[in-house]
């Protein structure tokens, strides 16, 4: 049975699709079945592992119940991917029926046997489409900038999983924060880490251990549609999301 995962944080600019992309490489590395699923409007992860983008089903297709599931997987040399459609931005208006947060799940009910892992890249923002990832998903890593303005979001972010797991999800958990174009070098990441922990501890939200930190191969990588641990492997960022896929790993074995 497939173990479903939202990278997800309402502020863009964090890093969820770089995230979603490396850990689907790095799990896929070690040997894992690995889908991933773009559920982001922009639909910038399935443009960063060249999947094509203009005739494929989309995940608005399966949404609408007009594609089944199985048949918009595209292969990559990533990972399998559903790509994404500018009309989910408009997602909140169109589906309106009772249930609607559970579509992604009952679409995701015919694949899970056929993934380890199904990574899910969620929108910038706390909507219908997030909802339906957290309802869908056993976990949720988040994302964060280290910075005071990201650490104001997670707070949000909680009552919004509070919410779900109460109404939707009672099984939910947060696998825990992974702080992004971190240099540990400077004093005010170290302070922004340090509170970070302290608001972790207070939101009973783990913390990962791994940071990610910046690079210009980001950039590079996507600029030629390939996953950082294959475009720079010696790099320092690919070393850390190889770091943060084994932790994620040892978290799910204890």
């Amino acid at each position: 049975m497939s173990k479903v995962i939202s990278i997800s944080n309402q502020k863009g600019g964090v890093g969820k699709t770089t995230t979603v992309c490396s850990l689907a490489a790095g799990l896929k590395k070690k040997g894992f079945r690995v889908l991933m699923i773009d559920l982001d409007p922009q639909g910038n992860l399935g443009f960063s592992v060249g999947a094509e983008t203009e005739t494929c089903a989309t995940i608005y297709d399966v949404l609408k119940g007009d594609v089944k599931t199985q048949f918009a997987i595209q292969k990559s040399d990533t990972a399998d991917i559903i790509i994404s459609s500018i009309l989910l931005s408009g997602i909140e208006l169109e589906f309106t029926n009772t249930g609607r947060e559970y579509l992604l799940k009952e679409a995701l009910k015919p694949i899970l046997g056929l993934y380890d892992y199904i990574l899910l890249d969620t929108p910038p923002a706390l909507g219908i489409i997030t909802i339906n990832a957290f309802t869908a998903s056993d976990t949720i890593v988040v994302p964060m900038l280290s910075d005071i303005f990201s650490l104001q979001g997670i707070a949000k972010l909680y009552e919004t999983v509070e919410r779900v797991k109460k109404y939707c999800n009672p099984s939910l958990t947060i696998s825990g924060i992974l702080l992004t174009k971190f240099n540990p070098r400077t004093l005010l990441s170290r302070e922004i880490r340090g509170t970070a922990e302290l608001i972790a501890q207070d939101l009973n939200i783990p913390l990962f251990s791994s940071y990610i930190r910046s690079s210009v191969v980001v950039s590079e990588a996507q600029s030629i549609q390939q996953n950082i641990l294959d475009y720079s492997p010696k790099n320092n960022i690919a070393k850390d999301y190889l770091k943060f896929t084994d932790e994620l790993l040892e978290k799910e074995e204890s």
